[in-house]
C-alpha cells in the first residue's frame, strides 16, 4: 500500500477553508494515506506558514505538502525538514524576493476575473457572484453555494510579503495546471511550473478542481506520495 510512511498535509487557498479538500481527503484515506487539512488563518503569510507547520506536527512520517492557489506560497515557505515533495494545484509560486501579488498580477487577468479590494476592515472577500462565474464555474450550484457560505477572507499582508528562498528549489514538485482557470490565468501557471521545474499535469478544469474534479488532484498527489515512498 502506498503512503505507509508518508502523510499529506493540504493547505487551502484564499476564500476557502479546509472543507474544500473534503473529496480529496476521503479519496486519499481510501488509499490508506493519512491526509489532513491545515486551517490557515489567512491573516499574513507568516501566520499561515506557522499554521501549516503546526498542523504538520499532528501527522507522522515524511510529508507531502499540497497547496491550492495562494497556499502555493505557504507550502513553499515551510522549512520543515520532513517535507519530501510539494504539490501545487493551480498554485502561486513566488521566488525569492517576490510577493504573491507579483506573480498573481504578472499577466492580464481573465475577462471574468472578479475585481478585488479590501473592505472596511482591511480584508478581501470574494464577491458572491464570482463563485459561479470565475472561482468554481464547473462545480454544481450546491457546491458553489457552500463555497460561498464558508469562504474565509484574506488579508493583503498575505500577498504583499516577499518570500525567502522557496522550498521548491530544494524539493521535487508537481503542478496541476487548470486550463479553464479564471482566477490564475494559464499563462501564469505555465510560467511558474516551468520556473520550478515541476512535473506538470494539465487538465481542462476550473480554479477549484479539488471540488469540481477531485480525481485529477488525487492522481497528482498519489504521484508525489509514490515518489516520496520509494
Amino acid at each position: 500500500m502506498l503512503g505507509n510512511d508518508v502523510s499529506v498535509v493540504l493547505a487551502h487557498g484564499a476564500w476557502a477553508d479546509g472543507s474544500s479538500w473534503s473529496k480529496v481527503i476521503l479519496a486519499l484515506h481510501e488509499k490508506g494515506i493519512t491526509a489532513i487539512a491545515a486551517p490557515l488563518p489567512l491573516t499574513s503569510l507568516s501566520d499561515d506558514v506557522v499554521a501549516l507547520d503546526r498542523a504538520s506536527e499532528r501527522v507522522a512520517g515524511r510529508l507531502v505538502l499540497v497547496g491550492h492557489a495562494y497556499a502555493g506560497a505557504v507550502i513553499g515557505s515551510s522549512r520543515n525538514p520532513r517535507v519530501k515533495a510539494l504539490v501545487y494545484v493551480t498554485g502561486l509560486a513566488p521566488t525569492e524576493g517576490q510577493t504573491v501579488a507579483d506573480v498573481f498580477y504578472r499577466a492580464v487577468p481573465h475577462p471574468q476575473a472578479p475585481k478585488l479590494a479590501p473592505d472596511s476592515h482591511g480584508l478581501i472577500w470574494l464577491p458572491f457572484e464570482a463563485f459561479a462565474t470565475a472561482f468554481a464555474q464547473d462545480a454544481t450550484h450546491e457546491q458553489q453555494a457552500l463555497l460561498c457560505a464558508v469562504q474565509r477572507p484574506i488579508s493583503p499582508a498575505c500577498i504583499t510579503t516577499a518570500v525567502e528562498r522557496p522550498l521548491w528549489e530544494d524539493r521535487p514538485s508537481w503542478f496541476l495546471m487548470a486550463e479553464h482557470d479564471r482566477m490564475i490565468v494559464q499563462e501564469t501557471q505555465q510560467f511558474m511550473a516551468d520556473r520550478m521545474g515541476a512535473r506538470l499535469r494539465s487538465h481542462a478544469v476550473d480554479h477549484m478542481p479539488l471540488v469540481s474534479a477531485p480525481a485529477a488532484v488525487v492522481d497528482l498527489i498519489l504521484e508525489a506520495v509514490h515518489d516520496s515512498d520509494t
